[in-house]
């Protein structure tokens, strides 16, 4: 079955056409946004990408310049519309409402709208994604996979916060966890890379890149995570701050005499890496500029190591140690001298780092007799919402 996975923003439209029963990706794009100057992109896979300007209204216009595209006699990688069985659906918040993957009703719907208060920049994104694909495509199933709901197998000790329990009740104020596609896509990927089953090992799972999160992945199952009620909590990212301590907030926002959305705005926007450097976002960036010797980028590259190397070693403590540490997403895959400020003198952890091996970005980047494996896991997010959307849709017709 081919699967259509959508990925839907503000402004932006990622898409991939892939067939899961073969891990095969057809093609991929990107859409943004911007009315009669948006851009579209599509690279069939094995051809050279195109990308063009065009007028685009909305999502549901871009939903429309995907499917002409994908079937496009000349470009297309697929003949006809009807080759696509399923669409998934990229939703980042599901509450408690979702522990798992489900397929689209207006019940479902709802309840994604209800959640779109915990996450207001991601799920009415979302929302419209969905809206658009059943304006264009009604009779095609489709399904939800949401960013927390690998993370629904915490048990309370581990996503409740430590303020009155009526605010748990009344609002459902807890830690909910994202990224957990890719959680569960590089944990299982380790396992098979260990020769076991997921149920029978213990991984730390770092998901590192502009966003940033790592999870305790103990038997198959998710029981903790670093970020929390919002991505905010958490690793130090690109231009969020991560953990801090909360009267920051009020203390900011008397010197500064805004409001606390203001201050929200500074600490997902302009602090992270960004605003310890005040260079860029972009590690790349920051590695450049430590290695011409810039003091604030070799603080914030510390404090970067720091935090991920904290999250492991409570993740270590909390399951009584780990099997492997697995690294996946844009830093976390790519950048062998971030890799090596993190992993480094922790060999009273079991942990053996090895530099050579780490380099040539091996699977396996710890030494041979190294109790806790080092692992190197390119994500698949995309793969993992056409999994469980052909599981869906193929269950819905038996």
């Amino acid at each position: 079955m081919n699967v259509l996975v959508i990925n839907c923003g503000s402004s932006s439209v990622k898409y991939q056409v892939l067939n899961p029963d073969k891990d095969e990706l057809l093609c991929k794009g990107l859409i943004e946004l911007s009315g009669d100057t948006s851009t579209f992109s599509y690279t069939r896979t094995g051809s050279e990408k195109m990308s063009k300007t065009v007028p685009l209204a909305d999502h549901t216009a871009g939903v429309k310049m995907i499917l002409e595209t994908i079937t496009d006699p000349e470009i297309g990688c697929i003949s006809d519309i009807k080759e696509i069985g399923a669409v998934g659906h990229r939703m980042v918040h599901g509450g408690e409402d979702f522990a798992a993957s489900v397929l689209v009703d207006e019940d479902v719907m709802k309840k994604c709208e209800i959640n779109s208060e915990l996450a207001p920049l991601h799920n009415p994104a979302n929302i419209a994604g969905v809206r658009a694909c059943q304006a264009v495509m009604p009779d095609v199933p489709m399904a939800l996979v949401f960013d927390t709901a690998f993370h629904q197998t915490m048990e309370p000790e581990a996503y409740l916060y430590a303020i009155p329990y009526e605010y748990y009740e009344k609002f459902k104020v807890r830690k909910y966890g994202f990224h957990g596609t890719s959680h569960l896509f590089v944990s299982q990927e380790a396992a098979k890379v260990l020769g076991k089953k997921p149920e029978e090992v213990k991984i730390i799972t770092c998901h590192i890149g502009n966003g940033g999160s790592c999870a305790a992945v103990e038997y198959g199952k998710c029981v903790d995570t670093s970020m929390g009620l919002t991505p905010l909590e958490g690793l130090i990212m690109g231009t969020r701050s991560g953990d801090l301590d909360p009267a920051v907030i009020t203390f900011l926002m008397s010197k500064l005499n805004i409001s606390a959305e203001e201050v929200l705005d500074i600490l997902n926007k302009k602090s992270g890496l960004l605003g310890i450097t005040g260079i860029s976002n972009d590690m790349r960036f920051i590695d450049e500029a430590a290695a011409k010797g810039n003091d604030r980028a070799c603080v914030a590259l510390k404090m970067f190591a720091r935090r991920v190397k904290g999250y492991i070693g409570n993740y270590l403590a909390q399951m009584n140690g780990a099997d492997a540490i697995v690294f996946t997403a844009g830093v976390g895959e790519n950048d062998a001298e971030m890799r090596e400020m993190i992993c480094k003198n922790m060999e009273n952890l079991g942990i053996h780092f090895d530099a050579e091996k780490n380099a040539k970005k091996e699977t396996v980047f710890s030494t041979d007799d190294s109790a806790v494996k080092l692992l190197l896991i390119p994500t698949n997010e995309e793969l993992v919402i056409a999994r469980d959307t052909a599981r869906l849709a193929a269950e819905a017709v038996k």
